[in-house]
């Protein structure tokens, strides 16, 4: 193997990393992008549960609280559905 064809082969395998590394980039950005939304979804449940617990008397009321926190988005969306009559 010449000194040239040797040149070429590194680079080829240089280009095939970089491509490689260029599409798992994207993925890995594709996958946390949405950490945010995450993020601001587990403090509102944190908050809720909260807020659910401190309104509670007993202690099963207290646990509904928390179910009732992990639901509350879906709560929210049909009462505006309901409001809207959609």
């Amino acid at each position: 193997m010449s000194e040239k064809e040797f040149e070429e082969e590194i680079e080829e395998k240089i280009e095939k990393a970089v491509e490689k590394a260029c599409r798992s980039k994207k993925v890995r950005w594709h996958e946390h992008r949405n950490g945010a939304f995450g993020g601001i979804y587990g403090l509102a449940m944190i908050g809720a549960a909260v807020y659910y617990i401190g309104q509670a008397d007993g202690f099963w009321i207290g646990v509904l609280g928390i179910l009732k926190a992990i639901i509350w988005p879906a709560m929210l969306i049909y009462k505006v559905f309901t409001l809207i009559q959609m």
